[in-house]
């Protein structure tokens, strides 16, 4: 996908900065968790901290000279929306930088080399953003309530237009039949909403790949599961089969066991990692019999798994 996002920078470890803040403007409603998720400690070597993230106050109780490590000034403390402040590490040599910026591809955000902000992007030391390809980040706020509001207000009318029936007539039964469809309405739209949040979701997913002959999880696939894990929880009644594919490499048999390892390999994230009811989702394998790209059955694209909403 192209980039939205073209952090500019003259230090690496200030270059790390902007791209955090970045991620915090795309993602406004991110919480601590989901910030220690997005940009784990393996992006960093060796090291005695747990993460990479620390509140002021856990700030304030390491030494002093690992106080000198963190992003603590005023205007460098990262503020989320839930009023957590968080305070990034500064210490980013070379090694670990690089893996931040190829890191930060995947929430698409691109770095420009050091010597393009010479042209007027970012301060000595500091660092600015560009939007790009038309990118216009979320304007932050609560997450909105809008469609509760909307089905509310369509049961409010309902019960408003059944007391108008009940008073002029003496007929109560075509008014159930009225609020029955009225009810149907309102499920329409939730539906709507979260298939369409789905629809998105496994764009990113399908496009995660396996290692030839591997069912382990990328970290581009669990960061989208952890993306689909909260549709799920928001939508008690959804229920997924997840599908796992090969290329045509190799004896079917041995496809078939890999391809289901790998679907079980994301329902099992799902069930340990992010608390999903495993009654809900179902583990399917295809082998290679259903290839995505049938004109090269080698292609690495056939090496995938797909989830499906079961209705």
């Amino acid at each position: 996908m192209p980039s939205k996002v073209r952090v500019y920078g003259k230090a690496q470890n200030r270059t790390v900065l902007g791209i955090v803040n970045a991620y915090l403007i795309m993602y406004p409603h991110a919480t601590k968790a989901d910030m220690e998720k997005a940009f784990p400690l393996e992006l960093q070597d060796g090291g005695s901290w747990k993460s990479l993230f620390c509140t002021p106050e856990e700030w304030s109780k390491k030494n002093e000279s690992n106080q000198g490590l963190w992003f603590a000034e005023k205007d460098e403390i990262l503020h989320l929306q839930d009023g957590t402040e968080l305070i990034l590490l500064k210490l980013w040599p070379k090694e670990n930088f690089d893996k931040m910026v190829s890191h930060a591809k995947m929430y698409d955000i691109e770095v420009a080399k050091f010597e393009a902000a010479d042209k007027g992007f970012g301060a000595k030391g500091g660092y600015k953003l560009e939007y790009l390809n038309g990118y216009v980040p979320p304007v932050p706020g609560k997450k909105s309530n809008k469609w509760l509001w909307i089905a509310l207000a369509a049961l409010l009318l309902l019960l408003l237009l059944l007391l108008l029936l009940m008073r002029s007539c003496n007929k109560p039964e075509p008014q159930i039949v009225e609020k029955v469809v009225e009810v149907e309405k309102v499920v329409v739209v939730h539906d709507t909403l979260y298939i369409k949040e789905i629809e998105e979701i496994e764009k990113d997913f399908n496009a995660a790949e396996f290692v030839q002959g591997k069912a382990d999880l990328s970290d581009g696939a669990k960061f989208v599961l952890h993306d689909l894990a909260k549709v799920l929880q928001k939508n008690p009644e959804l229920r997924l089969r997840l599908e796992g594919h090969t290329s045509a490499e190799g004896d079917a048999a041995f496809n078939q066991k890999l391809s289901e390892a790998r679907a079980q390999a994301a329902v099992a994230f799902l069930v340990e990692h992010e608390g999903i009811d495993a009654a809900r989702l179902e583990a399917v394998g295809k082998g290679s019999t259903e290839l995505k790209n049938q004109e090269n059955p080698m292609a690495p694209e056939n090496r995938r798994t797909e989830f499906i909403v079961l209705e």
